[in-house]
C-alpha cells in the first residue's frame, strides 16, 4: 500500500461517512471504512423504512472510484475492536494519514421536535459513539502518526455545536469535538499532525432525503443547497496540503468557507455558509493551564 495515502473514515456503511470516504476514494487514497452493518436491516431512515448500505458496499464503491477500499466491521462502542482496527491498520498499511472522526449514534428520535426530558434516555447515546469514541480513535491515530511525522486528524461536525440543533445531547456532541480538534492541537503542535473539526451543511444522505419528505417544513429550503459529503473529504485533503496547515489546525472551520479559501468546490459548485443565521466557530483561544 505504499503508492497511496492511508484514510480511515469511521461509521461509513452510509451516511456522511460513506459519501467521506468515497471522496478519498475519488482522490486515489487506500480508505479503511468501519461499521457494524452487514446486511441492512438494523439502520432506518425517520419513516421507519430500512436504510441500504453496508461497509462492503461503501468498500467497493471506493475501488469503483479509483481508490482502493478495506471494509472493517467494527463496534466503535467496544475499545478493544477499535485497538484490532488500529493493529490491523498498522500491520497491512504501516502508517495512517488521515483519520475521519464520523462514527455516532443516531438515535430514531433525534429530529422529533420535543424536549430532552420527554426523549428517551438512551438518545444519550451519542456521548458515548460520537464523543467518547471519537476520543479514544484519535488516541490511537495520533500514536501511530507523531512517529511518523504527519497526519490528520478530523472531526465531523456542525453548526450544532453552537447553536440548538436536535437537543441538548447532539450539540454536547458536535461542541466536544470541536473542543477536542483545538485541545489536541496543543499536544500535537510541532508533531506535524494537526487536527480540525469541519462544520458541514446539510448533507444530501439517505436519512436527509427522508427527513425533507418526513419533516419538510423543516428541510425543503435545506436540502436544495445541501452538500454531497465527498465534498467534506476533498476539503480534508486540501487543508493537509495547505502552506498554512499548522496556522489551521486546532481551528473548527465552516467547510464552505474554507473550501472557498482553498479553492475546493463541491461538484463544480459553491455552497453557502450558514454562519449568519447558526452561527460562528468559537476561535482558538491561546491560553493553556496545565
Amino acid at each position: 500500500m505504499s503508492g497511496s495515502r492511508v484514510a480511515l473514515v469511521t461509521g461509513a456503511s452510509r451516511g456522511a461517512g460513506r459519501g467521506i470516504a468515497l471522496g478519498f476514494g475519488e482522490l486515489g487514497y487506500t480508505v479503511y471504512v468501519t461499521g457494524r452493518t452487514i446486511q441492512p436491516g438494523s439502520a432506518r431512515g425517520w419513516d421507519g423504512s430500512v436504510l441500504p448500505g453496508t461497509v462492503a458496499e461503501t468498500a467497493a464503491a471506493i475501488d469503483a472510484a479509483g481508490g482502493k477500499g478495506i471494509a472493517v466491521v467494527c463496534d466503535h462502542g467496544d475499545d478493544a475492536q477499535v485497538a484490532a482496527l488500529f493493529d490491523r491498520i498498522q500491520a497491512e498499511a504501516g502508517r495512517l494519514d488521515v483519520l475521519v472522526n464520523n462514527a455516532t449514534f443516531i438515535h430514531d428520535q433525534l429530529i422529533v421536535k420535543m424536549p430532552f426530558w420527554k426523549k428517551d434516555l438512551d438518545a444519550v447515546g451519542i456521548l458515548d459513539v460520537g464523543l467518547r469514541s471519537a476520543y479514544v480513535a484519535s488516541w490511537h491515530a495520533a500514536r501511530m502518526m507523531v512517529p511518523h511525522g504527519r497526519g490528520v486528524i478530523a472531526f465531523g461536525s456542525s453548526f450544532g455545536g453552537s447553536c440548538y440543533m436536535h437537543g441538548p445531547a447532539y450539540g454536547a456532541q458536535k461542541a466536544g469535538v470541536d473542543k477536542f480538534a483545538h485541545d489536541m492541537e496543543h499536544d500535537l503542535r510541532g508533531t506535524g499532525v494537526i487536527a480540525v473539526s469541519i462544520w458541514m451543511g446539510p448533507l444530501v444522505t439517505e436519512r436527509s432525503l427522508i427527513a425533507r419528505e418526513t419533516h419538510p417544513e423543516q428541510y425543503d429550503g435545506f436540502i436544495e443547497s445541501a452538500e454531497n459529503p465527498q465534498f467534506t473529504a476533498h476539503i480534508i485533503d486540501a487543508i493537509d496540503r495547505a502552506p498554512n496547515r499548522d496556522e489551521l489546525s486546532g481551528q473548527t472551520v465552516i467547510g464552505a468557507e474554507i473550501a472557498r479559501t482553498l479553492g475546493v468546490s463541491d461538484r463544480g459548485k459553491e455552497r453557502p455558509s450558514y454562519r449568519e443565521i447558526l452561527g460562528s466557530p468559537r476561535p482558538k483561544n491561546p491560553a493553556a493551564v496545565y
